[in-house]
């Protein structure tokens, strides 16, 4: 009952965050926030979820800090870990990675699971769309809004988000960004 209840809560929450997003009546809280923060604010809301599958980060000293809404971006990173945990086999890993240059900040969730479906890599991100289970070994939930959320929150940051799938199997999530102080 607890789980069901607080899918439903998260259902309600991402219909609201949609309906904010589309009305364009969301403002930025913008301010500068290292990337370290947001990654382990969001590593820890997963904490649960990530028991037992290893996470590499890779977060280079140099990174500068953001300039952001630090709680939006961390949303951004909680839908795609728990969505690289929903379509991956359990135990397997998950790696973080950014890199910074030319103004820009690339930020790669990466997984090690089936991959996204052949011509489904730009569909994933509109609302309500769900690809085909990627994982035959376990049914997936959701309503589609999540990427599309993760989508919103990245372009009204002036960025960009994309699909890919690794040559080695599994898929990154690359989230473009102004860089600290190019934003």
């Amino acid at each position: 009952i607890a789980s069901e209840a607080e899918r439903l809560s998260r259902l309600v929450k991402n219909l609201l965050d949609m309906t904010r997003f589309q009305s364009g009546s969301v403002t930025l809280k913008r301010e500068l926030c290292p990337l370290e923060d947001i990654v382990v604010a969001a590593l820890d809301r997963c904490k649960k979820l990530l028991t037992g599958r290893p996470v590499n980060i890779h977060i280079p000293e140099t990174v500068a800090p953001l300039h952001a809404d630090e709680l939006l971006l961390t949303q951004v990173l909680i839908n795609l870990i728990e969505n690289a945990v929903k379509y991956t086999p359990p135990g397997s890993p998950l790696s973080i990675e950014a890199e910074e240059g030319k103004g820009r900040l690339r930020l790669d969730v990466r997984d090690t699971g089936p991959g996204i479906p052949e011509g489904e890599a730009t569909r994933i991100f509109e609302k309500f769309y769900r690809a085909g289970s990627r994982s035959s070994s376990r049914p997936t939930k959701g309503a589609g809004l999540g990427l599309a959320i993760c989508k919103a929150i990245v372009e009204a940051h002036g960025g960009t988000i994309e699909a890919l799938n690794n040559p080695d199997g599994g898929a990154t999530f690359r989230i473009d960004l102004p860089a600290g102080a190019a934003a």
